[in-house]
């Protein structure tokens, strides 16, 4: 389960879209750049190959609830 997740706008100017994002998952710290187009890039401790879809697809959720609501 992702916990603490953050969100800051990735420019000043918030028209702009693009999110820098933290959480913690396992007891450990992920960040990463949510793009316009739903790409995540990941910046700090790339998460493990078989757990990035099941991260991924939580964070779009989490994105829909924060951004696009």
């Amino acid at each position: 389960m992702i916990m603490h997740f953050q969100l800051k706008p990735l420019f000043e100017n918030k028209n702009i879209p693009g999110w820098n994002f933290s959480f913690y998952y396992k007891k450990e710290r992920y960040t990463g750049i949510y793009h316009q187009t739903g790409k995540i890039e990941w910046t700090t401790n790339t998460p493990e190959q078989e757990e990035i879809e099941f991260l991924t697809s939580q964070i779009h959720e989490l994105m829909l609830y924060h951004v696009y609501e």
